[in-house]
């Protein structure tokens, strides 16, 4: 056999291991009409041709006709255990906060050594495999825009403050320290790591609640880990 063919029988071994080891992770509860938007976000990653699968983790009461769904359209089904916010939290909704501090659930997923987050109600209309192969060891996200309506309860909103366009509207002085940067948790590149896992269950415990509970995401933010931004 050849050098060449050698050469090219090797990369292809090792573009099919990094493919086993790295996979689109969202996730689902409930019973709903939420197992269409994953639906559309699995159509979506086959039409831009990833090379990386798209693992669904589910709550227990996602039934199995939907799962069949997701099976179906090459998705990787994968049950976790629901996360029960501390005693000192039940004054929010508790299915709400139950469904997001679950998703903390896919830092345990380390047969894979990098994953994205999707959140299920993303299209995705061109290939981002190329985010898989970012320098390893760090966190990568978008900046979340003060913007939204989700952030009306805040002085940032409230003066037309965003750090995704921060000449816009500048902090005033007398409102003390700019806040501090923070992320979007409909998108991130991650690294499963079950210390990592461990210490935001724990942080959990200890977190000051907030009615903003989508953010573990403010969790996340708190935690901050190494952060890049995409």
């Amino acid at each position: 056999m050849s050098p060449d063919i050698i050469t090219a029988a090797t990369n292809i071994t090792n573009t099919q291991s990094k493919a086993t080891r790295r996979a689109f992770v969202t996730f689902l509860a409930g019973n709903g009409d939420y197992v269409k938007g994953v639906v559309g976000l699995a159509k979506g990653l086959r039409k831009v041709k990833t090379m990386y699968p798209l693992v669904v983790a589910v709550l227990p009461d996602v039934p199995q006709e939907h799962r069949n769904i997701l099976t179906s359209q090459g998705c990787i089904v994968r049950e976790i255990e629901p996360v029960y916010p501390p005693e000192n939290q039940t004054q929010f909704a508790m299915a709400y906060y139950v469904i997001n501090y679950s998703k903390l659930r896919i830092w345990a997923f380390e047969e894979y050594d990098k994953m994205i987050y999707l959140d299920g109600d993303i299209q995705v209309f061109e290939n981002i495999d190329h985010l898989f192969d970012l320098p390893n060891n760090y966190f990568y996200a978008v900046m979340d825009c003060f913007c939204e309506a989700s952030w009306r309860h805040t002085k940032q909103y409230e003066i037309g403050y965003c750090q995704q366009c921060p000449d816009k509207v500048q902090w005033p002085a007398n409102f003390g320290p700019k806040p501090p940067l923070y992320f979007n948790a409909g998108m991130f590149v991650y690294e499963p790591n079950m210390a990592t896992y461990h210490d935001l269950l724990q942080k959990l415990q200890v977190t000051k609640p907030t009615s903003f509970a989508e953010q573990v995401f403010n969790l996340l933010n708190i935690y901050q880990l190494s952060l890049n931004w995409i």
